[in-house]
């Protein structure tokens, strides 16, 4: 793991932090990548590692970091698709906030989009690249549509929930584009975790969370790809 060089965005807290630090264990050379410059470089610190500036929202950004990681390294062998926002309250149906819902797809869904375009480039020179989109459970539509779910439970949306699904989505198309690349790309579902996504409202720590997103990143070469995962291995159903 000593030469493998990885990429977490939105990861000055919460489940990126967490997973930073355990892919920073396992003796990977990590990236702790942020919008803020301030709180990223203060994370970064803490765990010993290196900080990038990256705003998923803004293409511009993204490619920025791209160049600094590809004049550094050369390659990114892992990229974890961490950065997300709930929105806040965005509506149902008869009050949905447009601004609000466009706002969360920004950063959930197209900052996914600008973020893998960027660094695409570096991941094709590696030899065992993998990419990982941190998803949520609330984003299967069988779950969520299963009145006898738990999660049928959970508070919904057409943001958050939404966006999730969108991901979903998403990695099933980057996997049948880049599987013939040798690219593995899975979802992850980290579960219900206290972080400030949910105001600590998790039964699940952000450690916990976090040992998905560190499993899929370290797939062997024959490892699955175009799944979505629970850090017990378990499939979710789309």
């Amino acid at each position: 793991m000593s030469e493998t060089v990885a990429l977490v965005t939105g990861a000055n807290k919460g489940l990126g932090y967490e997973t930073v630090k355990q892919l920073r264990d396992l003796g990977m050379t990590v990236l702790l990548a942020a919008r803020d410059p301030e709180r990223g470089t203060e994370a970064a610190k803490s765990l010993g590692v290196d900080f990038v500036r990256l705003d998923v929202t803004d293409p511009a950004s993204a490619q920025a970091a791209a160049a600094v990681v590809g004049e550094r390294f050369g390659r990114l062998d892992v990229l974890v698709n961490n950065a997300g926002i709930t929105g806040g309250e965005s509506g149902l149906i008869r009050n949905a906030d447009l601004a609000t819902i466009r706002a969360v797809f920004d950063t959930n869904y197209f900052g996914i989009i600008h973020v893998t375009q960027a660094m695409l480039p570096l991941l094709l020179k590696s030899t065992a690249p993998r990419i990982v989109n941190v998803s949520s459970g609330v984003g299967s539509l069988a779950k969520m549509s299963d009145p006898d779910s738990p999660m049928a439970a959970m508070p919904g949306g057409l943001a958050y929930v939404p966006t999730k699904t969108a991901v979903n989505s998403l990695t099933v198309q980057y996997t049948r584009e880049l599987r013939k690349d040798g690219v593995l790309v899975n979802a992850a579902d980290p579960g219900y975790c206290a972080t400030d996504l949910n105001n600590h409202s998790g039964f699940r720590t952000a450690a916990q969370g976090a040992a998905v997103s560190v499993h899929l990143a370290t797939l062997p070469p024959d490892g699955p790809t175009g799944g979505f995962f629970t850090d017990d291995g378990a499939v979710v159903p789309w």
